[in-house]
Order: C-alpha cells, then structure tokens, then sequence
C-alpha cells in the first residue's frame, strides 16, 4: 500500500493529501449509513497517516451535526506532512472540549465516558503497523475492551498486521464491528475473523488510486470479483442451447435429496439444461424436484450401487451425449459397483467435471485416476476439510492449519481446480493462482449446502466454460451470499440449504460495490433486506 500511495502521487499526480482527504470522506459517509443511529462518536487517533484519516472523518462527522469527540494519542509533534494539516484543520473547527490530547495512560480514566458513546472509530494504527502493539496504543485497546459501543476500524483493527493470514487472537486485537480499508483488500481482511460475527461487514472504498498502481505479488484474489462475469444480461436472442447441459450423477436409496438440490441449483443460476441421472428406485422423488428438471434412469441395486452396466458404450454414449459439464458425487455412495462406475465414468469421458461428495473419497483411493483426470478438460473437486485429507493423506488439523498452500500445491500438482471449503473457502486454479471466499455463514454447516454449492459451479461453468475459473470463482461466491441474504433478517440455526435457493434472484442482483463505490467483502449493508420472488416461493 506504501508503494501504491507513492506510485499514485509519483506518476499519476494525486497529492497524498487528497488521498487522506478522499478516505476520511469513505469512512464518514459508512459510518452514517452503517450505524444510522449514532448521534455521539468518540475517534480514537494515533500519530501516524491512519490517525490523520481519523482526524479529518472527526471534523466530516462533526460538520454533518454529530457529537464528535476525538482523542490523540500522544503528543502532537513529529506528524508527518499530511497529519499535520489534519490535525490543524481538526483544531481549527472543533470546540475545545471536543479534542483531548492522551499523553499516559493514566490520562484515558479521566474520558471513561466516551465509552458509553454510540460509536467509537479506531484510527490508531493501520496497515502500516508491525507488531507487537506497544505502549500507550497498547493500553488504549486494553481500555477500549470495556466499551459496550459498537467499533469501527480504519484500514484494520488497530494491532492486526495486515499481512497477516492467521486466526486474530483476543490478546492482540480487541472484536470490531467493521473494517473500512481503501483501495484493496489486504490479507487480514480475507483471512481472518476480524469482527465479531460473519455478518458485519468489511469493506473496500477506492480513494482514487489508479488500478495501474494496485500490484500484488501474491497471486491471491477475491472470489467476488468474478461476479461482474456471471451478472452480464443475456443477449436478447438467447436460447437454451447457449448455456449448456449440466449431467448430475448420484444419488443411492435414502439419498434422492443430494442429487435433487444439485440439479434444481445448476437449473437456477442459468443451465440452458439440467439433466439428473439417478437410480431407477429414487427417479421419481427427484424428478420431483422441479418440471423443468430432465431425468435418467441408471441401472442398480440396492446392494452393489450404481450397476457398472451403465458403462456399456451405447448406453455410456446416450447417457453424455450433448452432455456441457459432469457433476458427480451428491448422494452417490460408495458401494461395490458404484465405484466402478464412478471411476468408468471419469476414466471414459472427456467432460469438464465436477467431482463432490463420494465421488471425492473413491477418487482418493484412485490416485492414478486422479492424475490423469485434468487431461485435456477442466476438472474442479469441491471437498471439505476431510475429503481434503483422504484425497492427500495428511489429517484434517494438517489441512486447517495449511489450508492455503496445501490446497495451492494440490490444484498445481493435479492441474485441477480445486474448492477447499470451509470458513474463508479457497478456490485453488492449475496456474498457481488461489482466490479467497468472503461470503457464507455458520448456518450453511448442515447437510445439503456441498450438493448446492456442486450444482451452482456446474450451472455456471456450463454457460461459461471459456473463462472455468472465474465460473468456479463466481459460483463459491454467490453461493455463499444468497445464504448471508437468506439468513440476514432470520437466524442462523434455522437456516436450510434450501432456503438459499430463495434468494438466487437477490444473489445475482446484489452488487458487490454496494453504495457509494464500496466493495462488501463480508456483511451486507444496514438496509439489506431479504427478498423472495414469487416464481422462487
């Protein structure tokens, strides 16, 4: 962020100053859209370029008729050039009793009022900082741990490094209840939990830095910029045969629903087609699913599985015949004949697949299978944590306390894109690249939220196999957030997979950069409110 800054005001002409000017202005207007309701803020500022953000959103906020006041942290001397202004033009237009310098830590007890502020804003120390906390900004968050009042960080918590990838630990950093950054998101911001529940929300606001000038060297991304692809309108001479035919493959006796939520997921985020091939004893539960759901009926038992029959070449070539992407696994079990089919099936086709569920576990016991897979075709694996460690052989706590390189080593390896699930799931591509999941809530830990997820990538990869990754990219996104809008206004224990499908139309219209220019990595904004459309009841 130094050299971006730098880059900005070096080649392209913006004085730094408009940049603090620009970001002071993001973070007053959040603030009265986010916490509508706050009439006294207290801003606490340290010395450094975040202490000057805070000082100019003090003076914004102060200027909009809230009751502002502002508390620096040590001495004012030593600012740099921008903070010096700042602070001169905080003084110049604040009443006297509204600033208070802080120099020892003692001084804080004499403000333990502003504690029972409506709002406090933490611009203490920002992305610049390098652990470990000290001194006097140490002692500041200690004593703002016993407000009650809602927290608002800029750039981060302040004592979070931004480079960070680690879980926050309660001893460094106290629990925000949002995080306005500029320009990009840092590592922090998608790694880790820092706010106090999934649903409050993180955010990105651009401050005018030319998109020439943000470089990372990390070869990570944010799921959610694939977004923009999926949303596209369709042209208006659109027909189905545009947008492809999904194949899912699975289901067993006493497991319909798998395959049932996979299919009625490819078929509403957009699959011209989607067509369920099931045991001929589930059909009619999952033909139930929807109308406009095509069904196949697949030769077995109730004992062996899935009949390897279905492997014979003219009823292979019928089954995959017009056939866009293969999704296999929902519900498909791992019975004798099941896997012989399920590792026939891969082994014969040349279809971009999708592989979950089961298939992952027979697929782990394959492992020359498994390298042959990417060949010539994209091939996207969606495990959780412990199909993770069958299909590498590690334990699952190896895999959660790795899960970025291992699943960055694994997809290189294998040529394959792989979606590591989990809170922060990672979409790891064959080129190295790994984009970072934000969306998603603690109500999608029950059964059917993987079947879902699978049929929403094969959705999304049948109408734009041209561009796999951010297909797989959008998908583990938009998954995710139309379970933050079905839960937003309810309660997470009660969520169902299901649920979500409610929401699919609100999830292709919300827009990531929210209001105002704002990209929402996590949380929705304060006037989100669910949506049901009447063809989705």
């Amino acid at each position: 962020m130094q050299a971006c800054d730098r880059v900005t005001t070096e080649r392209f002409g913006m004085p730094s100053l408009d940049l603090m000017r620009a970001a002071a202005a993001s973070v007053a207007l959040f603030a009265q859209q986010q916490f509508p309701h706050a009439h006294r803020i207290t801003v606490l500022c340290g010395r450094g370029n975040n202490g000057g953000d805070g000082m100019m959103t003090a003076r914004l906020l102060a200027a909009a008729g809230l009751e502002v006041t502002t508390l620096l942290l040590g001495v004012p001397e030593g600012f740099g050039p921008d903070v010096v202004t700042a602070w001169g033009e905080l003084l110049s237009s604040a009443a006297p009793h509204a600033v208070h310098v802080i120099e020892t830590a003692a001084d804080l007890a004499i403000h333990n009022d502003v504690l029972q502020t409506d709002l406090i804003i933490d611009a203490v120390v920002g992305t610049g900082f390098k652990p470990p906390l000290k001194g006097l900004a140490k002692s500041a968050l200690d004593w703002l741990k016993a407000t009650h009042a809602p927290i608002l960080s800029i750039d981060l918590p302040s004592g979070w490094p931004a480079d960070s990838t680690a879980a926050a630990s309660s001893s460094a950093v106290y629990p925000t209840d949002a995080v306005i950054t500029f320009t990009a998101p840092k590592p922090a911001h998608v790694f880790a939990q820092l706010t106090r529940n999934w649903n409050q929300p993180v955010v990105v606001a651009p401050i005018g830095s030319p998109q020439q000038a943000i470089v990372s060297q990390l070869n990570l991304n944010w799921s959610g910029s694939a977004m923009e692809r999926v949303q596209t309108p369709r042209p208006a001479d659109s027909n189905k045969g545009k947008f492809g035919h999904v194949l899912v493959v699975g289901g067993a006796i006493g497991r319909s629903g798998a395959p049932s939520m996979s299919s009625l997921a490819a078929l509403r985020v957009g699959a011209g087609l989607v067509t369920a091939a099931v045991p001929g004893a589930v059909l009619p539960q999952v033909a139930g699913a929807a109308h406009e759901l095509m069904t196949w009926p697949l030769l077995a038992n109730p004992v062996d599985g899935i009949s390897a029959d279905n492997l014979l070449p003219e009823a292979l070539a019928a089954l995959t015949k017009g056939i866009t992407v293969l999704a296999i696994g929902p519900g498909i079990g791992q019975a004798p004949d099941t896997i012989k089919f399920v590792t026939g099936l891969l082994s014969a086709t040349k279809i971009p697949a999708v592989i979950d569920a089961d298939a992952l576990n027979i697929l782990a016991a394959k492992p020359v299978l498994l390298a042959k897979l990417a060949r010539n075709r994209t091939v996207v694996l969606t495990p959780h944590p412990g199909e993770m460690a069958r299909l590498t052989g590690l334990t699952v706590a190896e895999i959660q306390a790795n899960r970025l390189e291992i699943a960055r080593d694994f997809a290189l390896k294998f040529g394959i894109t792989l979606v590591l699930k989990g809170a922060r799931t990672l979409i790891a591509h064959p080129d190295g690249r790994v984009a970072v999941n934000t969306t998603g809530n603690p109500g999608q830990a029950k059964g059917g939220s993987g079947d879902l997820l699978t049929g929403i990538v094969a959705g999304l990869l049948a109408q734009h196999s041209n561009n796999p990754a951010q297909a797989v990219e959008a998908a583990v996104y938009f998954h995710g957030l139309a379970a933050d809008l079905a839960v937003h206004a309810a309660d997470e224990h009660t969520l169902l997979a299901t649920d979500s499908l409610r929401q699919f139309s609100r999830a292709f219209r919300f827009e990531s950069g929210g209001q105002n220019g704002y990209v929402w990595l996590q949380g929705l904004p304060a006037n989100a409110k669910p949506s049901v459309c009447p063809n989705e009841a």
